[in-house]
Parts: structure tokens; sequence; C-alpha cells
């Protein structure tokens, strides 16, 4: 069942106080201000989110124009200006619409809470593509020793959409490219990490997008290149691939990580689970005890 996100929650509930290191609400200096000029405040040069909806924005400027800005924008001071922390496409939909200030809510953060908050707000909200949405991800994970699951309850998704979102960066980057102009969804892309030729994977992109294939379609292309490259197999061969392929998935979806099922004969084999951070490694091995 999918998880629903967190979309009304405040910039305080966003990334809570716990764990991550932010400062209690007594401890954190907190100061509202009615307005301030437009030109004082500038955007978060660690911004995730590096493409904004040109149409999208002019839409949001008229609805400025006619009813201001209803969310004041969240922004750290700086020595002679002001950082966005939270709203940098409210305040381009404000400079578009004319506005000479804005309503802001000046907060005293550190730089890493204002990265994190930066990248979850714009997850939340969906502001994100999907390579840039799997970059934040990795960045909370790497930069900010957040665990998987950690990541995962503060942008209300599953510890299993965090780790498939985090696998769309071993994609060759001209299919990453292609994900990211929406010339392929995330299940093309999902699919297409089956194949790990960097050339192979990017002409299958590229006949995804010519021939305009659903991802169904692109699951039965890749797994028929699967059975050219392997020719003469009998039926019941294949039968059992098919078999073994879905109890992959399957124990996927219970690790979070990728299984391979490697058979040595018909009746023994071996059993690969990969792991990605120390945390996957101990949740494996629970799995395992239990």
């Amino acid at each position: 069942m999918a998880v629903k996100r967190g979309l009304g929650k405040g910039i305080d509930t966003i990334i809570p106080n716990k764990n991550v290191g932010l400062n209690s609400t007594a401890e954190t200096k907190i100061k509202v201000e009615e307005t301030i000029d437009i030109n004082r405040v500038e955007p978060n040069k660690d911004q995730p989110r590096k493409t904004f909806n040109e149409d999208s924005l002019i839409e949001l400027s008229e609805s400025i124009k006619q009813h201001g800005i209803v969310q004041p924008l969240v922004v750290a001071k700086r020595d002679d200006y002001f950082e966005i922390i939270a709203g940098e496409r409210r305040w381009r939909a404000a400079k578009l619409a004319g506005l000479k200030k804005v309503p802001v809510v000046v907060k005293d953060y550190s730089p890493q809470e204002i990265m994190e908050i930066a990248l979850i707000e714009n997850i939340q909200r969906e502001d994100l593509n999907p390579v840039e949405e799997a970059m934040a991800y990795q960045r909370l994970i790497q930069e900010y020793n957040l665990k998987q699951d950690e990541v995962a309850e503060r942008v209300s998704k599953s510890r299993t959409a965090i780790t498939n979102s985090i696998r769309l960066l071993k994609l060759d980057e001209r299919v990453q490219s292609m994900l990211v102009e929406e010339n392929i969804s995330s299940g093309h892309a999902r699919a297409l990490l089956a194949i790990k030729d960097n050339d192979e994977q990017y002409n299958i992109a590229m006949k995804i997008f010519d021939e305009k294939l659903s991802v169904r379609e692109t699951e039965k292309l890749i797994k028929s290149l699967g059975r050219e490259k392997k020719p003469g197999k009998k039926k019941e061969e294949l039968k059992n691939e098919f078999v073994y392929r879905d109890l992959e998935e399957k124990l996927k979806m219970i690790t979070g990580t990728k299984v391979t099922i490697n058979r040595k004969t018909e009746k023994s084999g071996r059993i690969e689970i990969e792991y990605y951070t120390p945390e996957d490694l101990e949740k494996i091995i629970g799995l395992l005890n239990n």
C-alpha cells in the first residue's frame, strides 16, 4: 500500500529535532519579519532543485499578483542578505509578479540543518525530478549520516522506495538525462537497470522513446534480450529461470536490496544479498535471525 506524503507538514516537522542534531524550539532563535526587500533575498546555492517549470512559475506569479504570498519564505540571516531555506519557487514567482517585498520567517539554523531542510522540503513537495531526488537521498545518507530508515520516515516513503530511487544513479548518464527530460519514466528506468552494458542500456532507452514503449513492453523486451543471449534453452529451463527471477524480486522487496540466486545444479545453488550501508547489513542479519 502506498505511503501518504506529509505535504501539509510545517518546516519544523519536516525534520524532527531528534536524531539529526537540530536545536530544540527553545534553543532555536526565531524572528518573524513582516516583509523585507525582495532584493535582499537570495537562493541557496546548494539547493537540490536545479530546474523550475517556467509555465508553473508564471501561473504562480499571476496568483501572487491577485492574492499575495500566502505562506512566508523561510530564510536564514547572512551578513548583508537573507538566504532562502524554503520557498525559492515562491520567491522566483514573486519577482515575476513585480513584488518589491516578501513575507519571511527568519530562523537561525546551521549550514547542515539548512541543507537537510532544503533537501527534504523539495522531496516532500515532489519538486524534484527522479535523478535530483535520488541524489538528494544519497546526499542525506552520505554527507549527513542519516540512515535509509530515517530518510524514509522523514519523507513519508517506504525504505524500499528510497533504495530503488538511489539505484537510478547506477544508470548510464545519457539515460539519466533522458529521465530528467521525461523522455522515459521512472518505471522504464528501473527496468533498464537490468542491462549492465551502458551503450546497450542507452540504445534500448532510445528505442523506448522512439517507439513509445510502455513499461510492460520494455520489461518484455529486456527479458527477450536475455533469452537471445542464452540460445538453445529448453522451455522447462526458461520456466525455471522465470520462477527464480520472481523469487529474486520477492526477496528484494523483503530486504530492500538486490538479491541474486545463482544455481549450480538443478537442486543446489547460492543466494547473494547485496547491501549498500552498514544499516542494510544489520537489517538483513535481523531478518535472517527472525
